[in-house]
């Protein structure tokens, strides 16, 4: 029996759901599958802390722990990071020239054939060749 798909999703994919832009209704799809069990989504702890940076900065306090509070399903998983995470993720840094963050996500969408990348940074075109990657329409 195959694997169930996981999505991994960045950081850049979940600022478009918040912000409602381009790819915000596949998301909500994504999202959906995951709460009716047929999809697993999770997202580096780093990518989450670019979330909740991006929403300090933009929406202030308050509303980042509101809307991180409410953002993802109980069913989608935040993935902690390891020391040996962090290195892979080092060298996918140097060896693909990705934003350190970038390359976290580009690790977990590799621990599995059945992981999908989602997101909206066109920047992730340099690995298509390291995992499989659903790119958001472009704004």
């Amino acid at each position: 029996m195959p694997s169930m798909i996981k999505y991994v999703l960045d950081s850049s994919s979940l600022i478009r759901y918040i912000d409602n832009e381009a790819g915000s209704a596949r998301m909500e799809e994504i999202l959906a599958e995951c709460v009716a069990g047929r999809a697993d989504v999770c997202v580096s702890a780093v990518q989450w802390g670019e979330v909740a940076s991006n929403l300090r900065k933009r929406m202030g306090v308050s509303h980042e722990s509101r809307i991180l509070s409410e953002l993802l399903p109980s069913e989608a998983e935040i993935v902690a990071v390891r020391a040996e995470d962090a290195v892979r993720a080092g060298d996918l840094r140097v060896d693909k020239k990705l934003a350190y963050a970038d390359a976290f996500a580009v690790d977990l969408a590799m621990q599995s054939r059945a992981n999908i990348l989602v997101t909206a940074d066109y920047d992730f075109k340099a690995v298509e060749d390291l995992a499989r990657i659903e790119f958001l329409p472009a704004k």
